[in-house]
């Protein structure tokens, strides 16, 4: 908001305000005078502190909604393997991870498999956690076809008739469609915990019986990024292509990478695990491979202890 308000300034200050008008028969071209530029800084930065006092609200009561609330499930559930071999899955554990896919956006960006995939393992034999998936059946073909490209073979319910949400009314944000679920379906804690890895820990917190440990302090330190935005061109869309961001420790104590998400399952990133000391610097290799021809805009979210303590990084191109 604030960028985006220096740069309305900005573009003023080059162009003007240019109105059309019959004052003399001719155009008038209004200044922006530094009053006026004033002005516009503080009425952006008046709604950017609104709008996040306005999310910060939704989300308290959105969360005030549904904890604690019972998740309410159709008769009858038929979960399948890959929408083919009919399984038995009774919805039977002490902790249940409810996510519901709906019908917006791209599947394989919201889901990333492999990342499921993951935390189902680091779980399956530890934990008496069960995974609840359940799939609007708009976009069936391109969930099944997503599956089928991720090897993806844990039970899942495509909901023919949406009774699901029908019976819940799930909130519209992705980022609220995931639920932690006591035996009694109960909600614990809500989000999803691959987009998020606070929420990951949080999720298995709960799980192991941890208590959440407050006013732990966290060493932060200065970071700078050579170039935060690659494009990686035009080329073929059936080939891979790789990026490679340069963080270096700029500030007095070890920079540590907690995790590492990316907007779409089609873009992967390898690290190193490793505290980068002061003065040295890490390389994260990002890997695009499409699933189809596209013009693509990708976000790699870096959770670390610099401060901020997120970093955004972007690849774009042309996958053609």
């Amino acid at each position: 908001m604030i960028a985006l308000c220096m740069e309305m300034v900005a573009m003023m200050e080059l162009t003007g305000i240019r109105m059309r008008g019959k004052l003399g028969g001719g155009n008038i071209l209004f200044k922006l005078n530094p009053l006026m530029k004033y002005i516009v800084l503080i009425v952006c930065s008046f709604l950017l502190f609104s709008c996040q006092n306005r999310r910060k609200k939704d989300v308290v009561t959105l969360l005030k909604k549904w904890s604690n609330k019972e998740i309410l499930f159709p008769d009858n559930s038929i979960f399948t393997k890959q929408g083919a071999d009919t399984v038995e899955f009774p919805m039977q554990s002490k902790y249940k991870i409810l996510i519901y896919v709906d019908s917006i956006g791209c599947i394989s960006c919201k889901l990333q498999l492999d990342k499921w995939k993951e935390l189902i393992k680091a779980t399956d034999k530890m934990y008496n956690v069960q995974y609840l998936f359940f799939f609007s059946s708009e976009k069936k073909r391109d969930i099944l076809n997503t599956l089928k490209s991720a090897g993806f073979t844990y039970p899942i319910c495509i909901d023919e008739k949406n009774r699901l949400n029908q019976l819940n009314h799930f909130p519209l944000n992705m980022e609220f469609q995931t639920f932690l679920l006591d035996e009694n379906n109960k909600v614990l804690a809500i989000g999803n915990p691959i987009h998020n890895p606070k929420i990951k820990e949080l999720y298995l917190n709960i799980i192991q019986g941890k208590k959440d440990v407050e006013g732990e302090k966290t060493l932060r330190t200065e970071i700078n990024i050579e170039e935060p935005l690659i494009s990686l061109g035009r080329f073929n869309w059936k080939e891979e292509r790789k990026a490679t961001f340069k963080i270096e420790n700029i500030g007095k104590h070890p920079l540590v990478i907690n995790d590492v998400t990316t907007s779409c399952g089609c873009t992967s990133v390898d690290y190193s695990k490793e505290p980068v000391r002061p003065g040295d610097s890490i390389s994260l290799q990002v890997t695009y491979k499409a699933d189809h021809p596209e013009h693509f805009d990708k976000t790699i979210t870096v959770y670390c202890n610099a401060n901020p303590s997120l970093v955004h990084l972007k690849i774009m191109g042309d996958a053609e």
